[in-house]
C-alpha cells in the first residue's frame, strides 16, 4: 500500500469539526464598514456607531439561534479583539464569537469588501452574462 493509499483510506471517513450540513453553520459578518460605521483607522480602540439596519439583521439571527460570528481582522491581534467585545456588549450582541478564521461551517459572509465568485468558475457573479437558455423572461 503506497503511502498516499494509506493517508486517504485513515482520513476518508473524517469528519470536519464544522459540517455545513451539521448544526454548526454559521453566519459571518464583518464589523468595519458592515456592522459599524468606518471612516479610516482610528486605532484599535476606536469603533464606529453601529449601523443600524445590519445591527437589527445580527440580533434577528441571532434570536432566531442562527449562530452569528463577527469576521474582523481586528480578532488577528489579542489586544484588539477585546475592543470586539466590549463593542458587541454597548450594542446588544454581547457573547457573539470574534474571529478571522473561516470554516466549513461558514454558510454566508456579509463584508463590505466582498467580491462574489460564480462556484467554479473564477468569474465574479457580477460579471456572468445572462444564458438565453434559463432566462424564463
Amino acid at each position: 500500500m503506497s503511502i498516499i493509499t494509506a493517508l486517504f483510506s485513515r482520513f476518508r471517513n473524517h469528519k470536519s469539526p464544522s459540517s455545513p450540513n451539521g448544526n454548526e453553520s454559521w453566519i459571518g459578518v464583518d464589523l468595519d464598514g458592515t456592522l459599524a460605521h468606518y471612516d479610516g483607522w482610528k486605532g484599535h480602540f476606536h469603533i464606529g456607531d453601529p449601523i443600524q439596519p445590519m445591527l437589527a439583521r445580527v440580533q434577528q439571527w441571532a434570536n432566531e439561534g442562527q449562530e452569528v460570528r463577527i469576521f474582523t481582522a481586528r480578532a488577528s491581534v489579542k489586544e484588539h479583539k477585546k475592543f470586539v467585545e466590549l463593542w458587541l456588549k454597548q450594542h446588544g450582541l454581547e457573547g457573539l464569537q470574534v474571529t478571522n478564521l473561516k470554516d466549513y461551517g461558514m454558510i454566508e459572509l456579509w463584508d463590505d469588501r466582498c467580491v462574489q465568485i460564480a462556484p467554479n468558475s473564477g468569474q465574479p457573479v457580477t460579471e456572468l452574462k445572462p444564458n438565453p437558455q434559463t432566462n424564463t423572461h
